[in-house]
């Protein structure tokens, strides 16, 4: 008997973890954490680790990545499957995990030698996109471009000849990346189960309203003589928004972390992630000046307040869309003093986080105006409707959102005739 087990990411916003098998053979898709308290680890069977027989990486943000080294403290002595750019990533998403386990007092639960212990296998060398082969006897695997990052994928799996589909974190609104449908994968008959990003639930805003909202509230600011913050993170849908900001904005100046450049750069790299045309934009973006690169605290604080001082409208980017880190709370210190400046959060702020509690607060106690307006770069109710309807299988499994809302998307699409979905949480099993 083959069954499925949540680790984590069902139910909740982070740390997606699921383990696929039987005594015989098993699998874990994404090993996660969540960046709350002193941070969440999924529930892992220790018991289980060491019989991996393989382990699969979806992309490089901490909430699917951060506690593989944990795996082989665990005893896992195999590779991890993913994507070559995904693993070029992944260091400096750990470094920015371990600032913030610091920060709060924790530890984490891996060494610096567990770390490096971790080995990968690059996924499009071994086969390409929507294309099945062969890891072991009893395991095939299938991949395709998610859409959600640089290097993203969904998974599918056969093992032991039961069918598993894995969206990852599954977009396919990207203004820059390209998404390879998992639709065109050839197969006879209906999958075995299913687990889908669910992220957004029941929003049913496309990219393009939410880019209508988010131009009204930069121009708001912008009107006013104000700075706009746009905490981002390093590599994502920061690299996109300079560009439309860039294109809707022209002629106001903007400035941004190196950090940040340096990930529009690796993109421009690796022109097969990228949408036709996309590789070009890039460049043309990159060697126009649009963009004053911050290199350095002094710059930093230097043009900042020259900013300040001449009241111009500006849009500074910086790293961290959760606003923890010390550079990202300085720049609030810096804009809480005139209400005409902004901070635009654009992703999923964590409970506890610095983004949220400001967020609580009214403008005339956060010095400044503070509003959130996602880009999308998950899917929501309608994406969910067109996965679910498309895809033939035993059971979907609603994941990536917190449980009530996960169970508010289930009875909207149920109420629509969908049938087979699943609203779990971790610890939660399910039989193949």
């Amino acid at each position: 008997m083959m069954h499925v087990e949540v680790w984590g990411g069902a139910g909740e916003h982070g740390r997606s973890c699921y383990w696929l098998g039987n005594e015989r053979c098993s699998v874990v898709l994404d090993c996660g954490v969540k960046r709350e308290g002193l941070g969440e680890y999924p529930l892992i069977d220790a018991s289980r680790v060491a019989a991996l027989d393989a382990v699969f990486l979806s992309h490089a943000h901490e909430d699917h990545s951060i506690a593989i080294p944990w795996l082989y403290t665990l005893g896992y002595t195999g590779v991890v499957w993913t994507t070559r750019i995904t693993a070029e990533q992944l260091p400096g998403y750990y470094t920015s995990w371990g600032n913030y386990i610091h920060q709060q007092g924790g530890e984490l639960p891996y060494t610096h030698e567990q770390l490096a212990s971790v080995r990968y296998a690059f996924i499009e060398e071994a086969a390409a996109p929507l294309e099945w082969f062969d890891i072991t006897p009893t395991l095939k695997a299938c991949w395709g471009r998610s859409g959600h990052m640089l290097g993203s994928i969904w998974i599918m799996l056969e093992l032991e000849g039961k069918r598993v589909f894995y969206s990852g974190d599954y977009s396919e609104d990207s203004f820059l990346l390209e998404t390879d449908s998992p639709l065109l994968v050839e197969h006879e008959s209906s999958w075995d189960g299913a687990i889908v990003d669910a992220a957004y639930s029941t929003d049913t805003e496309e990219q393009d309203t939410k880019l209508e909202h988010l131009y009204a509230e930069a121009e708001y600011t912008l009107s006013a003589s104000g700075l706009l913050l746009l905490p981002v993170p390093v590599c994502g849908r920061g690299q996109e928004l300079l560009l439309l900001m860039g294109q809707h904005f022209p002629e106001v100046p903007i400035r941004v972390e190196q950090e940040l450049l340096e990930a529009m750069k690796l993109m421009l790299h690796h022109p097969s992630w990228l949408q036709n045309g996309m590789a070009a934009t890039l460049a043309e973006a990159l060697s126009s000046h649009r963009y004053v690169s911050i290199h350095s605290d002094e710059e930093r604080q230097c043009l900042l307040q020259e900013d300040i001082d001449s009241k111009r409208a500006a849009i500074w980017f910086t790293t961290d869309g959760m606003m923890q880190s010390p550079k990202a709370q300085w720049y609030y210190s810096m804009l809480r003093h005139n209400p005409n400046h902004g901070i635009l959060i654009t992703g999923h702020v964590a409970k506890g986080t610095i983004a949220q509690r400001l967020l609580s607060l009214p403008d005339e106690v956060s010095g400044c105006r503070l509003r959130a307006i996602r880009y999308k770069i998950h899917q929501g109710l309608p994406d969910v409707r067109r996965m679910s309807q498309s895809i033939r299988s035993t059971f979907k499994l609603l994941v990536h959102a917190p449980k009530r809302d996960t169970d508010l998307l289930l009875q909207q699409l149920e109420a629509e005739g969908e049938q087979g979905l699943l609203s779990l949480q971790p610890g939660a099993r399910i039989v193949l």
